[in-house]
This record gives C-alpha cells, structure tokens and sequence, in this order.
C-alpha cells in the first residue's frame, strides 16, 4: 500500500500519516523515514524537529536519511516518510529524472509506505529562479507520487478529503 498525505504547513498531514501508518504497521513498530538536512543551523526548524519526534515518541524507528530513499525500505515493512518536500530540497543538484527514478524505485518495493508532502501549489510564481525550481519541481513529484500512490489525501486544518 502506497499512500500520500498532501496539504499546507500546519494543515495536520503528518499527525494523520502517522495514525495510518501505525494501523498499517498492525503489531511490528513502522519506520520513520526523517528527510530534513539538519546542517543549516535554522532554530526554528529545529524546535519543528523536536516536536515531531515528541509526537511520535517511542512509535517508530527513526531512520535519518536525506537523499537514498530506497536503500532503507524493506519488503514486508512499514514506513512513513516525512517529508519529501524536505528531500526534494536535498535533491535540487539532481536532475528531475534521477528524483522521479528514485520515486519510481520507492514505489516498487513490496512495502507499506505513507507519504507526506507539502502542498506549494496554491501560492504565486517567485521571483527568484530557484524557488521557481523547487515549486515546479515539488509539482511535478506530487503528480508521480499521486500517479504511484493507492491512496491520496488533501488535508485541511486537520481534516482529510480522499482524492484517491
């Protein structure tokens, strides 16, 4: 099962991404698949860390990973993967079809894996060339990941709509 949690920031995608990760996970503790680049120095980003990790305590086994994806997930298992906006940032040196390679490799394991992405869709075009890069390139990752995905859902303050 492949299942995708989309929505702004704060919307409440990963508190639902994990609930149905832990469902999917039934009795065996899921993988937490931690994206985020820590090496910037950014506070604030790291009180948002610290709060993720408070909210899933003991729940899952954490996995720091920010570009290889793939090489973590085992068939049979469940993970969480929080989140690919993080790692679509970690991939902009990258070219679109190595990113789109790896999504593609992800989605063909024999695994449980949920999903979450941050929705930049809805905002104006930036100035600057290379947030350009990213919003496009986190469109483009978004329709994969929604092609690929059994399960879609847009979240809102908190409140999930299947798309899929």
């Amino acid at each position: 099962m492949k299942i995708l949690y989309y929505g702004g920031q704060k919307s409440g995608k990963s508190l639902l991404a994990e609930e149905k990760t832990l469902t999917l996970s039934k009795d065996t503790k899921p993988y937490y698949i931690a994206t985020y680049d820590n090496s910037y120095g950014d506070n604030e980003m790291q009180e948002r860390i610290d709060r993720h990790q408070a909210q899933r305590k003991e729940k899952f086994v954490t996995i720091e990973e920010t570009l290889h994806l793939s090489q973590h997930i085992e068939a049979g298992h469940t993970y969480l993967i929080d989140c690919m906006s993080m790692w679509i940032l970690n991939t902009m040196e990258h070219s679109i079809n190595i990113v789109l390679k790896e999504i593609e490799t992800i989605c063909k394991k024999n695994a449980n894996i949920v999903f979450v992405l941050n929705d930049l869709s809805s905002g104006v075009i930036p100035l600057d060339k290379f947030s350009r890069k990213y919003v496009d390139r986190s469109g483009i990752v978004g329709q994969r990941l929604a092609k690929l995905c059994d399960e879609v859902y847009d979240v809102k303050l908190g409140l999930k709509s299947r798309l899929k």
